[in-house]
């Protein structure tokens, strides 16, 4: 090899080693990843100031308190994690029905039934046509509404927001149909919307949401157990009652009952500047 085909620093010796060139490259992205996201988890403006305050998932948003349902967490002399606010409770026809929030009260988490819909939403692989999140610009806010915030994710595992839209953004869809709506659309979605190129899932119609896809009983404590170690509050009380709260439920009815409350948990306020 003749003088001027020889690397002549470190750069040219990197560049010639693919197996090197391979690990520094790595190397970097990892760095600058690393210096993008570790302050994420520690700046208030990132989940648009809400903060969990203790170890019991008590949150609060001290700039805007509009955006989080706020309750006290406290131990009982049992030992159970108990709230002065229930986000379910059983009425005296026994059906199972949100307690202390209202729509527009802030994000809370999801109730079992809900909860059960999303894991179906996911299980139809609804996530790879339908985003979750409206950008902040003119056209998607005057198509979509206001713009999606992080706080009102708090509570996913995963985040469901996604960038490919094969169908609309979902993120506001709460409220802006019917239940029977939405029951015809996932049954025969071309009836309703003739372009669409959604496919049909009757069987939510047929099967019940207490057993799982493959017949073995779907356990809604457990799967609400396992979010509260994720960071959602929820008490013993709402856990231990899950299962029952689903009771008489179709897939149908969780899949609706979980596209109903998509955007509907906080009343935004279009003249203030929730993102700086």
């Amino acid at each position: 090899m003749s003088d001027n085909q020889k690397p002549k620093n470190f750069q040219e010796r990197l560049e010639r080693n693919i197996f090197g060139l391979f690990i520094a490259t790595a190397l970097a992205v990892s760095i600058a990843g690393i210096v993008e996201i570790v302050p994420l988890f520690y700046l208030k403006q990132t989940v648009d100031y809400t903060e969990q305050t203790d170890k019991y998932g008590n949150v609060k948003n001290e700039k805007f308190p509009e955006l989080v349902w706020e309750r006290t967490f406290t131990q009982d002399e049992n030992g159970k994690l108990v709230s002065d606010k229930a986000l379910y409770k059983q009425d005296r026809n026994g059906q199972w029905v949100l307690a202390d929030w209202k729509a527009g009260d802030g994000v809370r988490p999801y109730t079992p039934l809900e909860l059960a819909g999303r894991d179906l939403y996911l299980r139809e692989g609804c996530y790879i046509c339908h985003s979750q999140m409206i950008r902040p610009f003119r056209d998607e806010r005057e198509r979509y509404g206001h713009y999606s915030l992080a706080t009102e994710s708090i509570y996913d595992h995963p985040m469901q927001w996604g960038s490919k839209r094969t169908g609309p953004d979902l993120a506001r869809l709460g409220g802006k149909y019917s239940d029977e709506w939405h029951v015809m659309h996932l049954l025969r979605p071309q009836d309703l919307v003739p372009e669409s190129v959604m496919p049909a899932y009757p069987w939510l119609a047929e099967n019940p949401v207490s057993e799982d896809f493959f017949g073995t009983k779907r356990d809604m404590s457990k799967r609400l157990a396992v979010m509260r170690t994720l960071g959602v509050p929820y008490t013993d009380e709402e856990i231990e009652n899950a299962n029952a709260a689903i009771e008489g439920y179709t897939e149908m009815d969780a899949m609706v009952a979980y596209l109903q409350v998509l955007g509907t948990m906080v009343k935004l306020d279009d003249s203030k500047a929730y993102r700086e």
